[in-house]
């Protein structure tokens, strides 16, 4: 639907032509000899036609151009359908582990082998995409922890900023609990009921300024619900000079510590030793139940000023270009 901001500005239109009734020069009488013949004789009736021709067109083509640059002014609008925003949905930040050791090569996927943090990266990143209603953001922390997507409803942009992440850009230590401060920082704001932090590690805090369990303790009175994940494989076969060795590559993760964090905030403690598992556990959260919000509609407006502002610019030339071309030729 076509609508008008400012309306009144088209009362303008007659302005022109009421300056011009006001401004016209009062008629003189002077007494002249009339010589009807001779007046024939000196006139070029061809000249006078293509004179009133001229002037026809270029009061027409002003006429047109003020008329576009009123309607400009009266800022024309496209008004849409109306659009309903997400009634339900929760906020939800993911903080993501990318310390130097997500960058071990324990997850397989298709059949290759890859890191820890590629796996997140392909298993979170679909379930960004399918939290519609949800207004997502995304932590990254290693030594430090900070805020990579805000809380927003634009899935595609977290998802790509999501896949640009690397490892060992927060340094190469572990700050689970400034990870978790920092969610709590950001969820305080938000009504309560729909405060979610999803936290993904493969190792024990030994970086930050502050403590695991104190931060769980800030989070469980900011009633921000905490789901950890810890992620890494259990057993991996490496070659070496006396053959074949095993090793427990997640040897270093805190699975107590991630436990109580849980429990203190009312989440759970899932653990990812593979691809599938990770899969398994986030379309268990995909089940979290939704909470009512307030509806909301809205009409999107597009703005459509530029069409006859452009038009009215065109003409302009058109116009100073004729009067130009025919200057020259006087």
């Amino acid at each position: 639907m076509l609508s008008l901001v400012w309306p009144w500005a088209l009362a303008l239109a007659p302005l022109p032509f009421v300056y011009r009734w006001l401004r016209k020069p009062s008629e003189t009488k002077i007494q002249a000899l009339r010589a009807p013949l001779l007046a024939a004789a000196a006139g070029d009736q061809g000249t006078l036609k293509a004179t009133t021709w001229y002037n026809r067109v270029l009061l027409f083509l002003l006429t047109v151009c003020w008329l576009c640059t009123l309607l400009a002014v009266a800022q024309p609008v496209y008004v849409g359908e109306p659009v309903v925003l997400p009634a339900n949905g929760r906020d939800i930040l993911i903080a993501v582990d990318i310390s130097g050791s997500m960058e071990r090569d324990d997850m397989v996927i298709g059949g290759k082998q890859v890191n820890r943090l590629v796996a997140v990266k392909a298993v979170v990143g679909d379930f960004v995409i399918k939290r519609a209603g949800d207004r997502l953001g995304l932590i990254l922390f290693g030594e430090k922890a900070y805020l990579q997507t805000p809380l927003t409803f634009d899935r595609e942009t977290m998802q790509t900023l999501l896949l640009e992440a690397q490892i060992g850009f927060a340094g190469n230590g572990t700050a689970i609990g400034d990870a978790i401060g920092l969610g709590v920082k950001r969820l305080q704001d938000r009504p309560k009921d729909h405060r979610v932090l999803i936290l993904m590690t493969d190792g024990s805090s030994n970086a930050g300024e502050l403590n695991p369990i104190e931060a769980a303790d800030l989070a469980r009175r900011a009633l921000v619900k905490i789901y950890t994940i810890g992620i890494g494989a259990e057993r991996q076969e490496s070659r070496g000079l006396f053959g074949r060795n095993v090793i427990n590559p997640s040897a270093d993760l805190d699975e107590k510590t991630l436990i109580d964090i849980a429990t203190a905030t009312g989440g759970i403690y899932f653990r990812a030793r593979d691809p599938k598992e990770l899969t398994g556990i986030y379309e268990q959260l995909n089940q979290l139940e939704p909470i009512e919000q307030d509806s909301e509609t809205i009409r999107p407006i597009a703005s459509l000023f530029h069409w006859p502002l452009g038009v009215s610019f065109i003409l302009s030339l058109a116009i100073a270009a004729a009067r130009s071309r025919r200057g020259s030729l006087v």
